[in-house]
């Protein structure tokens, strides 16, 4: 069995979760981050982070670190940790080719003793019914003789620099008491909040897909209040202030619930519900709601223009963020898009603009060519999407004096980041 003092870690996949996680390993152990993106690697080479999880002194300071693009560099490694992601198909279905290719070049470089620990999330049972056959049929070796595997699901959150890594508990795992044990300590070195071992990969892989299929309904709940509350004429933050004064009523807010956890996760916990017999109403009903607030958001905005008496044909809507949440230049499944793509089959022409977000990203993704300039008077509706730093410091009259005229347009706040008086409706 493997020890701390004679690991050589690889970490594939250097995105937000990877990159921040090799970054810390790289300070105490020998450690490769491994990317099939070899723009990726070039860049995280020179000193940048395109994420910008990780500040470029931070990079410089994990002294043991090196990144490759190249699986001959990672053979001597004997520690493999897999970051990738597992998003979902056009049907809602859990996508694990990623994991399938990723464990497939793990297998192919594997040396006895080794030990493979996955941080993406998965539905339980993935680990070792999808990923353990793919690291055999590659290897030619045998799962717990040859080899073994380890599950500490990832907490990394996107543009927050107060939860770093190091500070959040990490749910650890291994496929033997004694890998169990090794994987733990092994986390423990790096995360000075502390670890939680637990006493399953499986129970492990649940504990993560649940923490995010909790929020995702918490959000549901509050969207579908926001959704009711609407059509009864009542602003919903006023309502959630006056019922959060209550000492344990929970602080969620309405909004457009995108990312790559959240809006995700939640469809591998029912795919594996429903395997094994069990249609999970619930889940799948705060999943219907939340993939539906896109459609209700440009709905309520067609609305208003119309009361306005502002002709929505080849009108100028302005979208202010892209992002999937604020301060943070991730568009990964950003329901933004789902407004911009709704209010475009009204004719209305649509321009989004988001300081945070990579044009280039933007257009390869979408196919959106972001604005890069704002100037007053220009636009028929506003859309506050994305409470991002730079919209806040801009105030509700400058924002407002981006409209045509402010009788006839309207200004519309997804976030709830400005006064009820200072908007023409918020979410």
């Amino acid at each position: 069995m493997l020890d701390l003092n004679n690991v050589r870690i690889c970490v594939l996949g250097l995105g937000y979760v990877g990159l921040p996680l090799a970054v810390e390993f790289g300070k105490q152990f020998d450690t490769i981050g491994f990317d099939i993106n070899r723009g990726r690697v070039e860049e995280l080479k020179g000193g940048q982070d395109s994420t910008l999880e990780v500040e470029p002194e931070e990079l410089r300071s994990s002294n043991r670190l090196g990144f490759s693009a190249d699986l001959a560099d990672v053979a001597q490694c004997n520690v493999f940790i897999v970051t990738v992601p597992t998003p979902v198909d056009e049907n809602k279905q859990p996508d694990l080719s990623p994991l399938r290719k990723s464990s497939q070049a793990i297998g192919s470089v594997l040396k006895p003793g080794s030990i493979v620990i996955y941080e993406s999330t998965v539905y339980p049972g993935a680990t070792e019914e999808v990923c353990v056959p793919e690291l055999e049929s590659a290897s030619g070796m045998t799962f717990n003789k040859d080899f073994f595997v380890g599950y500490s699901p990832e907490r990394i959150n996107p543009g927050d620099k107060l939860h770093r890594l190091p500070s959040i508990v990490k749910v650890t795992a291994g496929s033997t008491p004694a890998v169990a044990e090794f994987v733990d300590s092994l986390y423990r070195s790096v995360i000075t909040a502390g670890t939680h071992k637990a006493s399953s990969i499986k129970v492990a892989e649940a504990s993560k897909v649940i923490e995010n299929t909790q929020r995702d309904l918490n959000i549901a709940l509050v969207n579908e209040l926001a959704i009711i509350f609407g059509k009864l004429g009542i602003d919903t933050t006023q309502v959630l202030e006056a019922a959060g004064t209550k000492w344990n009523f929970l602080p969620f807010r309405p909004g457009l619930v995108g990312g790559h956890c959240i809006g995700v996760d939640p469809y591998y916990l029912a795919h594996k519900a429903q395997a094994a017999g069990y249609f999970p109403d619930v889940i799948l009903a705060g999943r219907r709601i939340n993939d539906g607030m896109g459609l209700h958001v440009a709905e309520e905005v067609v609305k208003l223009m119309i009361r306005r008496r502002v002709h929505v044909a080849d009108a100028r809507i302005l979208i202010l963020g892209l992002s999937f949440k604020e301060n943070c230049p991730d568009i990964r499944n950003t329901k933004v898009i789902d407004v911009v793509r709704e209010l475009e089959t009204y004719g209305a022409r649509v321009e989004v603009h988001d300081p945070w977000v990579s044009a280039r990203e933007a257009h390869d993704e979408y196919g959106l060519d972001l604005l890069e300039t704002l100037e007053p008077g220009q636009f028929d509706a506003v859309v506050l999407a994305v409470a991002h730093r730079q919209f806040q410091e801009m105030g509700a009259e400058r924002i407002r004096d981006l409209c045509k005229d402010r009788e006839h347009s309207v200004l519309f706040d997804v976030k709830g980041m400005l006064a009820l008086d200072q908007v023409d409706k918020r979410l």
